[in-house]
C-alpha cells in the first residue's frame, strides 16, 4: 500500500480546504445519530494493540463512561468545527497523548502519539462518519464515501502529525481497513469492558431519573445497543469477538436505522448537531461571532476536581 506523501498535490501544497460548511464531512459529522456508532467506535480503537493496553494503563474511562464520552465530543468536533481555531483544538487534543506510553503484557512497546497508532483511532473516526450515515442517515453513494476520505485527510493534517499511515485513496483506505480488521485488531480486555455495559450509571444528562428505575432499563438498554454495533462490525471483527450475525438481524438492523432517520428528518438541521459543530455551522453563517468563545462541556461532565490538572484530560474552565 502506497502511503501519503507530499506527491500529492494541492492536498500537501497549500491548496483550498477541503473542510467547511459545504463539505460532507460538515454534513454528516457531528450528527447527534453519530452516538449510536458510540460503542463501535470505543470497540474498535481498543482492539488495536497500542491503543488497547493505553486504555488498560492509563485511561479513566471506566470510572466515568458517560462523563468521559460526552466530553470528548468536544474537542474531537472542535477539530473539524472550529474554524481558524481548529489547528489548535487539534494542538490541545494531540497534547493529551503526551504521556501515554508503556510496555504492554506482552512485551510490546506503545505510545498513543505513535503515527500508525494515532491514525488508527482517526481512521474510525472518519468511518464512524460512514456508518454513521450509511445506516442511519439514508446511506451514502461511492462517490460520497469517496468525498468522506479526501476529506478525512485534511481533518487529520489538523493535528500536525506524520502523513506516512495516511493511504493515498479511498480503494487504498478500504485494502488499509481490511487488514486491520483481518490481521491487526486483538480480542482484549479494553474491548471487552467497552462492551460491558452491566455497571454503566445514570446518565449525567438525566439526574432527575431515579436510580431504581435506571437499573430496571439497563439491561435493555445494554443488549440494544451492543447488538446495534455487532451489526456494524465487518464480519472478520464479528468472528474475532464471536459474535453471529443473521439475514433476521441484518433486516431488523436496517428497519431501526430506517426509523431513526424518519425521526431525525423531524429535527431542524442546527438541533441535529452536538453544541460545538451548531456553534461551526453559526460561526458559518454569521448567526456567531467567529471569534466568540468556543463552546465547551458543561461542568457535569468534568472530571473529578483532582484529576482536572492532569494533561491527558480535557477539562476547561466553565
Amino acid at each position: 500500500m502506497r502511503c501519503h506523501s507530499a506527491s500529492t498535490g494541492a492536498r500537501e501544497q497549500g491548496g483550498p480546504p477541503r473542510l467547511g460548511p459545504e463539505s460532507l464531512t460538515w454534513r454528516y459529522f457531528g450528527d447527534w445519530r453519530g452516538l449510536l456508532q458510540g460503542l463501535w467506535a470505543g470497540s474498535m480503537q481498543n482492539m488495536h494493540p497500542g491503543l488497547g493496553a493505553a486504555v488498560e494503563e492509563h485511561s479513566r474511562f471506566f470510572e466515568e463512561r458517560w462523563e468521559r464520552l460526552l466530553r470528548s465530543l468536544y474537542p474531537i468536533g472542535g477539530v473539524v468545527f472550529d474554524g481558524e481555531r481548529s489547528a489548535q483544538t487539534a494542538a490541545e487534543v494531540r497534547g493529551y497523548h503526551n504521556q501515554i506510553k508503556g510496555v504492554d503484557k506482552r512485551g510490546r512497546r506503545y505510545h498513543a502519539l505513535d503515527p500508525e497508532t494515532f491514525y488508527w483511532a482517526h481512521a474510525t473516526f472518519f468511518m464512524g462518519t460512514i456508518l454513521t450515515a450509511d445506516h442511519f442517515m439514508g446511506g451514502l453513494t461511492e462517490d460520497e464515501k469517496r468525498g468522506l476520505f479526501d476529506e478525512h485527510i485534511e481533518w487529520y493534517r489538523r493535528y500536525g502529525m506524520s502523513m506516512r499511515p495516511v493511504p493515498e485513496s479511498w480503494e487504498e483506505f478500504q485494502a488499509y481497513w481490511k487488514r486491520m480488521c483481518t490481521d491487526v485488531l486483538e480480542d482484549n480486555v479494553a474491548t471487552r469492558d467497552v462492551l460491558d455495559l452491566s455497571t454503566l450509571d445514570v446518565p449525567p444528562f438525566a439526574p432527575w431519573l431515579p436510580r431504581s428505575v435506571w437499573l430496571r432499563v439497563r439491561p435493555l438498554i445494554e443488549r440494544s445497543f451492543v447488538w446495534l454495533t455487532i451489526g456494524m462490525y465487518d464480519e472478520p471483527v464479528r468472528e474475532l469477538l464471536g459474535y453471529t450475525w443473521t439475514e433476521r438481524d441484518a433486516r431488523r438492523h436496517r428497519r431501526v436505522g430506517q426509523a431513526v432517520n424518519a425521526v431525525f428528518a423531524l429535527v431542524p438541521r442546527r438541533y441535529r448537531k452536538h453544541p460545538r459543530a451548531r456553534a461551526g455551522l453559526d460561526m458559518s453563517t454569521g448567526r456567531r461571532a467567529a471569534d466568540a468563545p468556543l463552546v465547551h462541556t458543561p461542568q457535569r461532565n468534568l472530571p473529578p476536581p483532582e484529576h482536572r490538572d492532569d494533561p491527558r484530560h480535557y477539562s476547561p474552565d466553565v
